[in-house]
């Protein structure tokens, strides 16, 4: 919490969720919420909210529940929330505490939020989705109107005596001690600091925590003010907690920050935060700053997957006050999505919010109206969904550290995951104004030769050459994240390159009423290209259906052929059942005349030259017509003849308008 010194897309559970594991974590994306400012009980989107006042604004634990829908919808997973405990009544010059961050009462709730039933209510409608909540403590300190010399330690609760508290001072920044044992705030609201050296206050905070996990069902803790505590109060807090346990270290020194990761299990990544502002703030950003920053930070960290990775939050100014270019937004949103850690983003982010810093940062999200349509929550909601994805498709992509693979004094490019699921980022601050081309080799992203990759922020095919290398142009300065386009299958991201394959459906038509002569129902059908709605009447003698309205059309192909990359992955050997030392190799059969139409000597030979022990990847390029539906199976063919089928059921792929890869593996 920053206070007042004294000189100043995605798989959602079906079912509620079980417990959380630290390890769990990194597998989320958090949206930060400021309770008061995000939804009201009575969904208003026009009741005042004047943020210079710094005034309780309305918004409720009820109002949220009612909105998770534009929340999950970006493709988040958990929701962290401000502090929910009783707060410091009325209001001062320093504004009032609808933050949640001026405790008087840590065993009763703000009221101001609702009852213990409407934070329960959240906690299970989240769990309900598949969902986890995250709650913001403050253990350091308690709160007071009045000076630091002048407090009445009776009204906070349950430290109600001096003897809890540190004697009254100012914090000298420069010192560690004085950080952990002076006071924050000012005198007009001041913060007794307590003494969570004191075994007592230890034992207080350790059963207090306990119970809120217990009876509220908490996921997650996020310790704010986390440096303003001796490191060894933690173990016993968090043992406590028996959660997920990140801490604010509000600092943009690595090298303070990281050692916090020994007593908690993750932190606010503040230094990436400084160096992500500065690099793409302008047009003038330093590259260099960020490049180096993170191996710095790199080197020192215990565990980047399980840091949170943010841009904006409720202490610091919108990145949108620094600049209106929305390019360089785009660019520091993505890189924090797709950078190591968990993924962090403050409500009013999606709606390009701008509050140039406390309170102006606080505004309320109801004046969007909630907007699922603006530009900043489909980007984000992207982000979510390729992140989501490729940590579906690789088991180790949460925990293998980010690489920089290209840096320049105006671009960096990224790489995250292992070959064939990895990840690479393309991000310039360049602006919207500017264009630029660059080369990423192989040896850096791990793309093969002629691989095709997909730019999943704006579903652009792009094929590697014949060593692998690929030529990246930023267009109007927006970012790319390239992904293979092999492994989209299925993942509904770009579908019209493939990345997902939608069988037709319709809905089941009803039954006819005996007592009616007719039945009208309208169903929904979904094709690869189009959907859309048929009304069905049932008609004494015999059925009909109308046409589907509106009209649906295929989807526009310039070719009418396109090529198609087929890879499987199908281990080989000279083993006993081959009689000559030759490798056998895999084919292809399908049902149309490009592949063979079920004929073991027709069908093309696949390829070996990406061929090896770790990765057995064969492949082949056949020119197919958009629109076609081949079935096909894999095959295995010895020297001497013998073929062995993939056991049913076969396989199929829609064939669209652009080139493509599918990428199997062998069905044993």
């Amino acid at each position: 919490m920053r206070v007042i010194s004294r000189g100043l897309l995605l798989l959602v559970a079906a079912t509620r969720v079980a417990a959380l594991t630290a390890a769990g974590w990194r597998q989320q994306s958090i949206y930060q919420v400021v309770v008061d400012r995000f939804a009201r009980t009575d969904l208003s989107t026009t009741a005042s909210c004047d943020t210079s006042q710094q005034v309780y604004c309305g918004g409720t634990w009820r109002g949220l529940i009612s909105k998770l829908d534009y929340i999950q919808g970006m493709g988040f997973t958990a929701v962290w929330i401000s502090p929910v405990v009783k707060q410091m009544d009325g209001n001062t010059q320093d504004g009032s505490s609808y933050h949640g961050y001026w405790a008087q009462d840590i065993w009763s709730l703000n009221s101001a939020f609702g009852s213990e039933s409407d934070l329960k209510a959240l906690s299970a409608a989240l769990h309900d989705r598949g969902m986890y909540l995250m709650v913001d403590v403050v253990t350091n300190h308690m709160a007071y109107r009045g000076c630091g010399t002048c407090v009445d330690y009776s009204v906070l609760k349950p430290f109600s005596s001096a003897s809890y508290y540190h004697p009254f001072c100012f914090i000298d920044y420069n010192i560690q001690s004085s950080i952990e044992t002076c006071w924050q705030g000012s005198n007009t609201v001041s913060l007794p600091d307590l003494r969570t050296e004191n075994d007592d206050v230890r034992r207080i905070w350790n059963q207090w925590i306990s119970s809120m996990v217990s009876k509220y069902s908490i996921d997650g803790i996020r310790i704010d003010s986390a440096k303003h505590v001796e490191t060894s109060f933690w173990a016993g807090f968090k043992a406590a907690a028996g959660v997920y346990v990140t801490g604010e270290v509000f600092n943009g020194d690595p090298l303070i920050v990281a050692p916090y990761q020994k007593y908690m299990d993750g932190v606010l990544d503040y230094p990436s935060y400084y160096w992500v502002l500065r690099a793409f703030q302008s047009t003038s950003g330093s590259v260099s700053e960020l490049v180096n920053g993170l191996a710095k930070l790199k080197s020192n960290a215990l565990d980047l997957s399980l840091f949170g990775s943010f841009l904006e939050n409720h202490d610091v100014e919108r990145f949108p006050s620094f600049t209106s270019d929305m390019a360089l937004t785009k660019n520091a949103i993505a890189f924090t999505m797709v950078k190591d850690g968990i993924p962090i983003t403050y409500q009013g982010q999606e709606q390009h919010y701008a509050g140039n810093g406390t309170p102006n940062n606080r505004e309320a999200l109801w004046f969007s109206a909630y907007s699922t349509s603006s530009e900043l929550y489909t980007w984000i909601t992207k982000l979510n969904k390729i992140r989501a994805w490729a940590i579906t498709q690789d088991a180790g992509y949460i925990s293998q550290t980010m690489q920089v693979v290209y840096s320049d004094s105006h671009t960096i490019a990224t790489r995250k995951g292992f070959t064939g699921s990895q990840v690479v980022g393309v991000f310039s601050n360049i602006g919207s104004g500017s264009s630029s081309t660059i080369k990423l080799v192989s040896s850096g992203t791990g793309f093969g030769a002629g691989q095709t990759v997909v730019d999943v922020l704006s579903c652009t095919a792009l094929t590697t050459d014949l060593s692998g290398n690929i030529i990246a142009t930023i267009t109007s300065g927006i970012p790319r994240v390239l992904y293979p386009l092999a492994r989209l299958l299925g993942s509904g991201i770009c579908p019209l390159l493939g990345g997902t394959l939608v069988p037709t459906s319709l809905g089941p038509a009803p039954a006819p009423a005996s007592t009616t002569p007719t039945v009208t129902s309208t169903v929904t059908m979904t094709l690869t290209s189009w959907s859309s709605t048929v009304t069905m009447t049932w008609i004494s003698g015999s059925n009909s259906a109308s046409s589907p309205t509106p009209t649906p059309t295929a989807p526009s192909c310039t070719s009418t052929t396109v090529p198609v990359t087929f890879q499987v992955l199908a281990s080989t050997s000279f083993g006993d059942t081959v009689k000559m030392h030759v490798a056998p190799f895999p084919l292809c059969a399908g049902d149309i005349t490009a592949l063979g139409s079920w004929s073991a000597s027709n069908a093309p030979a696949l390829s070996a030259s990406r061929y090896t022990t770790s990765n057995p990847h064969w492949w082949a390029t056949v020119n197919l017509a958009p629109g076609s539906v081949p079935q096909y199976k894999f095959i295995k063919v010895t020297s001497s003849g013998a073929v062995t089928w993939e056991p049913d059921p076969n396989r199929a792929y829609t064939v669209a308008c652009a080139a493509a890869t599918v990428l199997s593996t062998w069905r044993s």
